[in-house]
Formats: C-alpha cells, sequence, structure tokens
C-alpha cells in the first residue's frame, strides 16, 4: 500500500450490547461458581471468570477487527487483498438485497466479509480471470460512501 491515508477506511466493530450481553453472562456464570464454590476453593471462580473475561474480549476484539481498507493501489477486505485493477463495479445493497444476495441469490465462489449486526452491504464485481471468486460481498456501516469511494478509485486514471 503506498498512500499515507488511504480514500476509505472501516472497521467493522462488534456493537456495544454485544460487549454488554458477553459480560453480564459471565458474571451470572460467576455468580453460581461463587456460590458452588466459595467454600471449598474461594479463588477458583474469580480465576476462571478472569480467563472467560479474557476470553470474550480477545473473541470480540479479533472478530470485530475486520477492515476495509481503499488505498491508491489495492483494497483490502478482511485478510483479502486485491489490486485496483481488478475491480468492476462497486454497488450499495440495502438490507433485503443483502440478505437476498448472501442466501438465495448467492453464488458460492463469492468472497464473502458479511456481520449479523451489519445489515447493508457493497457488492462488488471482480474482474480477474484467475480469481474464482466473481464477486466480493462486504457488510458496511457505510454501503453508499463505500461503494463510490470503489468506484470512484477504480474510474481514476492511473
Amino acid at each position: 500500500m503506498t498512500s499515507s491515508k488511504p480514500a476509505y477506511a472501516e472497521r467493522l466493530r462488534v456493537p456495544l450490547r454485544w460487549w454488554a450481553q458477553g459480560t453480564m453472562f459471565i458474571a451470572t456464570f460467576w455468580l453460581a461458581m461463587i456460590v458452588a464454590l466459595v467454600e471449598k476453593a474461594p479463588l477458583l471462580p474469580w480465576a476462571i471468570t478472569g480467563l472467560l473475561l479474557a476470553g470474550l474480549a480477545l473473541f470480540l476484539r479479533s472478530y470485530g477487527g475486520a477492515r476495509l481498507v481503499l488505498d491508491d493501489d489495492w483494497f483490502l477486505a478482511g485478510r483479502a487483498r486485491i489490486e485496483l485493477e481488478h475491480l468492476g463495479p462497486a454497488e450499495a445493497l440495502d438490507a433485503d438485497a443483502t440478505r437476498h444476495v448472501s442466501g438465495p441469490g448467492a453464488d458460492a465462489r463469492a468472497y464473502l466479509l458479511l456481520r449479523p449486526y451489519l445489515k447493508q452491504s457493497v457488492k462488488v464485481a471482480i474482474t480477474d480471470p484467475a480469481d474464482p471468486a466473481p464477486y466480493w460481498l462486504l457488510s458496511s456501516r457505510h454501503p453508499q460512501a463505500l461503494a463510490g469511494a470503489l468506484n470512484a478509485a477504480r474510474n481514476a486514471p492511473r
């Protein structure tokens, strides 16, 4: 990647409610362990709870760490990256269109970076004949902005 500031960048963070629900679940588990183990092993519930909280934090940070980055020459979506010359038109999809393209209208060869807490997406056609994926389907909080940036970068003179 060559530019210092990307043309578009987005991190697909998990919503705050996932953190709250996970923490409440672990707190409920802690309470049950305190009642069951406080006389036998008073530190065990605290140790197990600490490990569970660390595991929850690692999972949610990892899952919500997926990024969409558009640079001068490359587009990165999660772990995948592709040169801009191999991108076709990008189309912003609403919730219904996303549900159709990711479900009954899906192509099994497509690259998907979908998050259940984001209902809208962008479908990007792939024009590279060596790439088996016909398109990328990417969740986004700002699908119109992402599709606009991708189309502008694709049409920009090189």
